[in-house]
């Protein structure tokens, strides 16, 4: 059967299929406080302090799974109740420190933080302390140590500090919605927001008045998930669901690396558009570079709109590795083509909230992208595709000079060294979550093995050639 990364994800997940085998019954209103007894069994608590606190916060989880707080525009929302386990963080002193002569660390601190006791042992003042961490990098112990939360680690962007309740709180105005909180949080406490229940909507009522036909867009990183299945049961799982067509985003994505490839050349320097975290961060941090970013939609947008444009009525709805896509599709660029984003923890909570087991089922195939459509899924490429792109193109003067970023630390690095007009390259390829669209928060699975999986799908792709994939959309 399915495995997840964590046991947190487990509990996500039985939430989640919770929430949708009610909604496709329309029990789900009456029975929705009923949930945390489905899920918590036990009659003592497994984590928490009590068996009451796990299902009170067994049912915030309920909340976001149903779109979660309204006034909220994140789609990353925290859990309060839930977030009470961590310490508070910052720089300590463990017993290594020997109570030096040398005092480095006192003489590094700027701010008077650092004292002596009477056992010669370091002491820091919270209330005069920085954060700098200078006294940590000159012990010659290394007894300084910093005991950042796991969320605080994982954003890279610091959009997340502590609130007066010791929660840990979102800055909505650095936030990218990249997910990184939410798989690194040991306890669940940060979540992405789902919209399950409007794509259960979205698929009932296309069965019961056949008015319209509804497509699944799926993100071509879907090749190294549902690893207890064959990908040609994920996608006859999918039409089991009542999806009428399965759709590869990989074809976006040809379309998106025959366009930008032309683009790249006609301007002499780009930044991708793929990643809609990482656009986010150059909006909210290089809005002077956002000129530069490509004016195409993403792949899942781009296919979306070729969908719609010929299919009046339809609807679609995307599945993919990424939490950001929750946002994208809220922007006015992308709500006319794209209805709902879910993730692959969803789309797993929908198989068997319906009992649908897709191991026993047949195979059914996809045959819509090329091998450089379906490697947008990792780092490296899209870099790849904008090149091939450039061949097929005939441009045999330019020299692509790619610069291919693993994880949003490296996209910034590359986004300040083009501000500072300092970066040899003349496309920046930006990906915010490490390993490309691989390493997405709403993955069932992390993990090296993921990018050969994508590329062995990749090598699988019938159509060779960018051209030959777009071709029949012509």
């Amino acid at each position: 059967m399915h495995k997840f990364d964590t046991n947190v994800q487990h509990l996500k997940y039985k939430v989640l299929r919770e929430v949708a085998r009610l909604s496709w019954a329309d029990e789900l209103l009456e029975n929705i406080l009923d949930i945390p007894n489905r899920i918590i069994t036990d009659k003592k608590p497994t984590v928490r302090c009590c068996v009451y606190k796990e299902k009170a916060i067994v049912a915030e989880r309920v909340k976001i799974a149903m779109s979660g707080n309204k006034l909220n525009p994140n789609v990353i929302e925290v859990i309060e109740t839930a977030c009470d386990e961590c310490p508070m963080g910052g720089y300590e002193v463990t017993n290594a420190c020997r109570g030096c002569l040398a005092h480095r660390c006192m003489d590094a601190c700027k701010f008077g933080a650092i004292s002596f006791d009477k056992n010669h042992v370091a002491c820091i003042d919270k209330s005069k302390c920085k954060e700098c961490g200078a006294c940590a990098k000159v012990c010659p112990y290394t007894a300084i140590i910093s005991r950042r939360r796991p969320c605080e680690n994982a954003c890279k962007i610091k959009a997340i500090s502590m609130n007066e309740e010791k929660a840990a709180a979102i800055d909505n105005s650095k936030c990218i919605a990249c997910g990184a909180c939410v798989y690194q949080c040991p306890f669940g406490a940060i979540m992405d927001k789902s919209y399950i229940i409007d794509a259960i909507d979205i698929i009932k009522k296309s069965e019961s008045n056949t008015k319209y036909k509804v497509y699944a867009v799926v993100a071509p990183s879907i090749s190294s998930q549902f690893r207890y299945a064959k990908l040609g049961q994920v996608i006859t799982g999918l039409k089991e669901l009542g999806f009428h067509t399965v759709v590869e985003a990989a074809l976006g994505a040809d379309m998106v690396a025959d366009s930008e490839s032309k683009e790249l050349v006609e301007k002499g320097f780009l930044t991708s558009s793929c990643c809609p975290a990482f656009v986010q961060y150059i909006e909210k941090n290089f809005p002077e570079l956002l000129p530069h970013v490509s004016h195409n939609l993403s792949p899942m947008a781009t296919i979306a709109k070729y969908l719609k444009d010929n299919d009046k009525g339809c609807k679609v709805i995307f599945i993919g590795p990424c939490t950001a896509k929750k946002a994208e599709v809220q922007k006015e660029s992308v709500k006319p083509y794209v209805d709902v984003a879910m993730t692959f923890e969803e789309l797993q909570a929908m198989f068997d909230s319906k009992d649908i087991d897709i191991s026993t089922l047949s195979e059914s195939f996809l045959e819509n992208a090329s091998y450089f459509g379906r490697i947008f899924a990792r780092s490296g490429g899209l870099a790849d595709a904008v090149a091939q792109g450039i061949r097929e193109h005939g441009d045999t003067e330019f020299e692509l000079k790619a610069c291919s970023c693993d994880g949003i630390e490296e996209c910034k690095i590359a986004l300040m060294k083009k501000s500072k007009n300092v970066l040899d390259a003349n496309f920046i390829e930006g990906m915010a979550c490490v390993g490309g669209c691989i390493g997405g928060a709403g993955c069932l699975t992390h993990g090296d093995r993921n990018k050969s999986e994508v590329d062995k799908y990749g090598r699988e792709a019938f159509e060779k050639t960018i051209g030959d994939a777009i071709s029949v959309l012509k």
